[in-house]
């Protein structure tokens, strides 16, 4: 049976993956990876993290949300045989709003901790916002650190691991919210040019796809974990 790795986004906590993994089911084994929620780690130690969680045995798939994509790519470019697939799910291989890399030199000052609620649900949520939504969130990133979140911003506003991209040899699928306020549609498409054979599926969602739309989420992802299955 083939596990599906599941990489969250910049909370790292994974607790957002809930409803995704539900409506998965049980016809495929899921793990899903958690990064600590009080160091301030960049993308290399996290990366570290993630590998140390992959399946020693057995043919796996890895999802990397949002801030977990380039982690997932960089683990796709220099993976054993037992990777059969890659998702990419609302996110990028380099900084997605080059516009915001002038804020490098103040990441480390900035009070991430008192970010507007209110504006976090716009990017993340948009239209599907939901009482249930926003309190997942809310208590998602209570858990994590100012520290951590400065830290993976930093990361953020300098990733680059298009190279690694043109690297992977396994199916690529890349799911793409038409609401997504945060990353924008040229991150898609880069994948897209990066690597030509990767699909690229759009749901009506906002950048919370899996927690938005888990249901037609998880219909699209478990079809291409079987199509990988059956090439095995």
């Amino acid at each position: 049976m083939v596990t599906l790795v599941l990489l969250p986004g910049m909370d790292g906590t994974g607790t957002l993956f809930e409803a995704f993994v539900a409506a998965l089911g049980s016809e495929f084994n899921v793990k899903v990876v958690s990064y600590p929620t009080t160091e301030p780690l960049g993308y290399p130690e996290l990366e570290s993290i993630a590998r140390s969680a992959l399946p020693s045995e057995g043919p796996f798939v890895i999802l990397g949300e949002s801030f977990s994509g380039p982690i997932a790519v960089s683990l796709a470019a220099s993976c054993s045989p037992q990777l059969k697939g890659l998702v990419l799910c609302c996110t990028f291989v380099r900084n997605p709003r080059p516009v915001f890399s002038v804020l490098k030199p103040f990441v480390g000052v900035l009070p991430v901790a008192f970010a507007p609620v209110h504006f976090l649900i716009y990017l993340l949520l948009g239209r599907s916002s939901t009482v249930a939504l926003r309190t997942a969130l809310t208590q998602a990133l209570a858990r994590v650190s100012p520290s951590a979140l400065r830290a993976r911003l930093q990361g953020v506003l300098s990733v680059d691991v298009s190279a690694k991209l043109a690297e992977v040899n396994v199916p690529v699928l890349y799911l793409r919210a038409s609401q997504d306020r945060l990353v924008p549609q040229t991150a898609s498409k880069l994948v897209s040019q990066l690597c030509p054979r990767a699909e690229v599926v759009q749901l009506e969602a906002p950048h919370f796809l899996l927690q938005a739309v888990p249901s037609e989420a998880a219909r699209i992802v478990a079809a291409f974990v079987r199509e990988v299955e059956n090439a095995l």
